[in-house]
């Protein structure tokens, strides 16, 4: 499959709710009930390292980060967003929206990107190893659902090799 990975812009928007609210429905991608309107997910998210893989003009997939804290010592640490469209899972989409998104972060200065993902999602927790992250600890029922069920969060890091080692 021929994609590009390129940066987000508001028109993608439709698109990347479109997936988000894939994920949303797979009851282990985020604790998310719904989807945010365009504004509040465009002011939550960093402006700088947004990216969706694009095959003409369908979006098969997203990655963006957002920053952990509003304290400038946190300044270069960010949270990780990363969505599939479900008939693009396990073609390597996300690796390639992953990696890139690594690549841009420290081009950005971020030296700590930090994922929490649901402990039942295999499929993002080998993502981001694969793309260098390690599991650091386990959060122990800390998301109930809208259902009641509770899940455990699995916290995984990726530490920069070029910003922040001085």
């Amino acid at each position: 499959m021929d994609y590009k990975i390129e940066e987000m812009t508001h028109k993608d928007w439709d698109g990347v709710a479109k997936i988000y609210l894939q994920g949303i429905d797979t009851g282990k991608a985020t604790f998310q009930t719904e989807i945010p309107s365009w504004n509040d997910w465009n002011n939550g998210h960093i402006k700088t390292c947004r990216l969706v893989a694009r095959l003409g003009d369908r979006i098969l997939g997203w990655g963006a980060l957002s920053p952990t804290s509003s304290r400038c010592v946190y300044a270069g640490v960010a949270e990780v967003s990363i969505y599939i469209g479900e008939e693009y899972r396990g073609q390597g989409i996300g690796k390639s929206i992953l990696g890139t998104l690594v690549k841009m972060s420290e081009e950005n200065g971020f030296w700590t990107l930090q994922s929490g993902i649901i402990k039942e999602n295999i499929a993002s927790i080998e993502l981001h190893k694969s793309c260098g992250f390690r599991e650091i600890g386990i959060r122990e029922r800390v998301g109930k659902m809208s259902n009641g069920e509770w899940h455990d969060v699995v916290l995984m890091e990726r530490r920069s090799d070029i910003v922040g080692i001085n």
